[in-house]
């Protein structure tokens, strides 16, 4: 009895998984798309931050390659250029559209979520459209990016059909009445296209976002530490709808801190995207942060100065050395408007790592060349040194819980980033 439920269940689980390919077409020529809904799609491929994922370092744009580490193995991003025999040349509206709504390719293949097609299934249909008119358009590019590298057996596909099962919930995206239209296009965009609870909410032991209450609650993204974006967070003045969207289109806030990180690419985009389409992002996800502790008591200098040096004076003279030059008063970076260390959210999180990275890889400018720029002293500092500094930093300008084993932490986001 059972064997036979054994083989009944396999059966049933075949039928749930199977996915049937759909026939490829003729590349269209690419002179036949509107150039409206062209324009509309390269907009929307902005927004949604496409281009990182779909090229690898030095590669070309959407040619794919860029390498996506998750705990069960490193996914690389797909060639979506339109080339027939490695890109999606050959695929059909049909085809592209299922892709983006149920997480299949055109030869039936279940995706693996690293692709969030969790949030792409509530993109309309005239944006899918439009996406599909921008990618077909772009030049053809042949290039096959690595094979995926999964912990056995997660290479087999048709398990993502278990993993749809149990995660996979579209829920389309109801425009509020009780909104302004700037808020309600703020919110389509995040929650679908730009998916920014994909990298800025927990994930449970399966890889599934949680969602509901712990929405936004902060996540881990390629070894950062995004923080909550909802009322849990951690900034020192409060994100208002200005502040934040000059953040995204610059990638930086005189009343916070530069982009790091993950969020470089994303500001990256966001500053070639429409302004209304990076204000209602900035409405939305301001009002997310509503409630938020915002105006944190800034430490007492003296006091804190004193505290930290006698704590950390290997730290302080590290900092001397090789920190003093830009971001005490009155270096010329801070005379030109930078925002002071205080200010940045990572000394008021609850972990180090956004510290240890910023240290680590350092800052460079994700929007102009002229934006924020800082060194990075993985080379030129040892883990021992780096925990100093950041135990320094921490104990003089931070507030929040305790970082305890901070080395620890070092090492193992310098190991991430080899």
């Amino acid at each position: 009895m059972a064997a036979i439920a054994l083989c009944v269940g396999a059966v049933i689980f075949a039928v749930i998984a199977y996915r049937p390919a759909i026939a490829e077409e003729a590349r269209p020529d690419p002179r036949l798309f509107d150039t409206a809904l062209v324009a509309r799609g390269a907009n929307l491929a902005r927004l949604g931050n496409c281009v990182s994922c779909h090229q690898a370092e030095g590669g070309r744009p959407y040619a794919g390659g860029y390498p996506i580490k998750t705990p069960f193995g490193t996914i690389y991003g797909s060639n979506i250029t339109p080339d027939t025999a490695t890109g999606i040349g050959a695929w059909s509206p049909a085809a592209f559209k299922r892709a983006m709504h149920e997480g299949v390719g055109r030869d039936g293949r279940h995706l693996y979520p690293a692709f969030p097609y969790t949030h792409f299934a509530n993109v309309t249909n005239g944006d899918v459209n439009a996406l599909y008119a921008f990618l077909m358009t772009r030049p053809a590019v042949r290039a096959v990016p690595p094979a995926n590298r999964m912990i056995p057996p997660l290479g087999f596909r048709p398990l993502l059909a278990g993993w749809k099962l149990l995660f996979f919930r579209p829920q389309p995206i109801a425009s509020d009445p009780t909104r302004s239209p700037a808020w309600n296009r703020g919110r389509y965009i995040g929650e679908t296209l730009a998916h920014c609870t994909a990298c800025h909410s927990p994930r449970g032991l399966l890889q599934q976002e949680k969602r509901g209450a712990q929405a936004y609650d902060g996540g881990w993204s390629g070894g950062w530490y995004a923080p909550p974006i909802n009322a849990h967070s951690p900034a020192v003045r409060a994100w208002t709808a200005d502040r934040l969207e000059a953040y995204l289109r610059t990638g930086l806030s005189t009343a916070h801190a530069a982009a790091a990180g993950p969020m470089g690419p994303v500001t990256h985009n966001l500053a070639r995207a429409a302004p209304a389409d990076v204000r209602a992002l900035a409405t939305y996800y301001a009002w997310q942060m509503r409630g938020a502790p915002a105006t944190r008591t800034e430490p007492s200098l003296p006091d804190r100065l004193a505290l930290a040096s006698r704590r950390h004076p290997d730290g302080a003279r590290l900092y001397d050395g090789a920190c003093a030059v830009c971001h005490e008063p009155g270096a010329a970076m801070m005379v030109a408007g930078r925002p002071a260390l205080p200010l940045g959210t990572p000394l008021h999180e609850d972990n180090p790592r956004d510290t240890i990275q910023i240290i680590l890889k350092g800052l460079h400018p994700p929007v102009a060349p002229r934006g924020p720029y800082m060194p990075a002293f993985a080379d030129a500092l040892d883990d021992r040194q780096v925990a100093e500094i950041v135990g320094y930093l921490k104990m003089r300008h931070g507030t929040g819980p305790a970082w305890t084993d901070v080395e620890k932490d070092v090492a193992k986001a310098r190991k991430e980033g080899e």
